[in-house]
């Protein structure tokens, strides 16, 4: 099959949803290389790092209140919490507070954050339906791929459109993922992913605000649901994403149908994952790293600055010129922000990007004298800053490749401190040890959500 092209008797039969389902049904622990099998859990550390971050944001706290006014039990764990939630709550619950501070994972090229709905979806129903460490690290790695394999058949345009992918394509991977750890048939599999197609949701437009937490929220609880209900046989379309309107049809004007299926268990989109050092949009990561080198130049002052330039692909400047920012969920996704920011303060953590450093008027100054340049050919792992001085001297820094980037990962004990730094940070009390102990050696746990359970703050009590 083309890259561009379909056969028409693939949409009419279901062909290409109908090998995705068949891939997840079928493959088993001993088919995932080593390499995945390690990323699967490096993600995880991440996603529990993160999660433990936003457990008391104030998106949170809202979320939580409103949440447990509908919960149909208490059999789930929210993380970094006492309180307690049924299986679809706690799903939402964990994916937005690992999503809230733009501080978790991300799929190159597609710029999915892969684990917050899969991971979520996956920990809340091993809560309530008894598994492994090493079947939960499977489900989670075909999870990923289904949904990451979906993100590149729509990409670019999909995001561009303003769909917020995450969320469109997050709930058919936690969908894939908890049909495999209920063991579910090929044709049930195909089902849950047409229930997913029918919630799959969510607008760039709220990037910044607490809405675009509904909708990744949503991708975890929806593709729960969406597995849960075909489980008792609540059936779907045959074709829920190639067909005439199915999901990738309509949510892309090009279509690379080739990405859903190409290379199907020799390519894996776990290998192809990265984790951020800083708590933003992952494009704005070379430019953070380019202002903390020119940082170090004592031959300058802010006073001096005439102009800042930031020279990086296009998708830098479509997702992150953002001028103005009035919150710290705004000042994520704003290159204007995080270069006055890091420029005036030489770091680029979670208290940079807060409501109290958005209020600072001395980087709303500085804010204002950034402009863009798109460099189309360049990798969106790299940028370059130029600060052009009122003596007309210019000082320019460029990073080929961010830090946390594929070609400069973070290493496992980066990824360790992340996990100690971030629970600290989200003031849970817990001791985030043992639970990086576990993790490391998921794969031998036999209960996996006592894993998720060493972040409940009641039981550090």
């Amino acid at each position: 099959m083309q890259a561009d092209s379909i056969d028409p008797g693939a949409v009419r039969n279901g062909e290409l949803t109908r090998s995705l389902a068949r891939f997840v049904a079928q493959t088993q622990w001993r088919d995932l290389p080593d390499t995945v099998r390690n990323e699967a859990k490096r993600s995880l550390v991440n996603y529990f790092a993160v999660a433990l971050a936003g457990a008391h944001d104030p998106t949170l706290e809202k979320a939580v209140s409103v949440y447990s006014r509908f919960r149909a039990n208490d059999g789930a764990t929210v993380v970094g919490r006492s309180e307690r939630a049924d299986m679809l709550s706690a799903a939402a619950l964990n994916a937005m507070s690992a999503n809230v501070y733009d501080f978790d994972d991300t799929h190159i090229p597609s710029i999915i954050h892969p684990t917050a709905p899969v991971a979520a979806a996956l920990f809340a129903l091993a809560e309530q339906h008894a598994q492994t460490g090493e079947a939960l690290l499977l489900a989670f790695a075909l999870g990923v791929e289904v949904e990451c394999r979906i993100g590149n058949a729509v990409s670019p345009e999909h995001y561009q459109c303003g769909w917020h992918i995450t969320s469109t394509c997050g709930v058919f991977g936690a969908a894939a993922a908890v049909a495999k750890a209920l063991a579910l048939s090929e044709r049930e599999i195909v089902w849950a992913l047409g229930n997913a197609s029918a919630q799959a949701g969510g607008l760039v437009e709220t990037l910044g605000t607490m809405s675009k937490s509904i909708s990744v929220g949503n991708a975890a609880r929806n593709g729960l649901l969406s597995a849960l209900l075909a489980l008792h046989g609540f059936s779907g379309p045959d074709a829920p994403l190639e067909g005439k309107h199915g999901f990738v049809q309509v949510a892309t004007p090009n279509p690379h149908w080739h990405a859903l299926t190409h290379d199907l268990g020799r390519e894996w989109a776990l290998l192809k994952n990265t984790y951020k050092p800083y708590p933003c949009g992952v494009v704005l990561n070379p430019v953070i790293d380019a202002c903390l080198h020119l940082r170090g130049d004592a031959r300058w002052s802010l006073d001096d600055v005439e102009m800042i330039e930031i020279t990086g692909h296009p998708l830098l400047r479509e997702r992150t010129d953002r001028p103005g920012v009035r919150t710290g969920r705004e000042s994520q996704v704003s290159a204007q922000h995080a270069v006055a920011v890091v420029l005036s303060r030489g770091k680029a953590g979670l208290e940079e990007f807060s409501d109290a450093a958005v209020a600072d008027p001395s980087l709303r100054a500085l804010a204002n004298r950034l402009r863009f340049v798109d460099q189309p050919a360049w990798p969106v792992e790299s940028a370059q800053v130029t600060i052009v001085l009122r003596s007309g001297d210019r000082l320019s820094h460029r990073v080929q490749a961010a830090r946390g980037s594929l070609d400069a990962p973070l290493a496992n004990g980066e990824l360790a401190d992340k996990l100690h730094r971030l629970s600290a940070y989200g003031r849970s009390g817990i001791d985030p040890q043992p639970l990086v102990e576990r993790l490391w050696k998921f794969e031998s746990e036999p209960d996996a959500a006592a894993v998720v359970r060493l972040t409940s703050a009641s039981s550090q009590n």
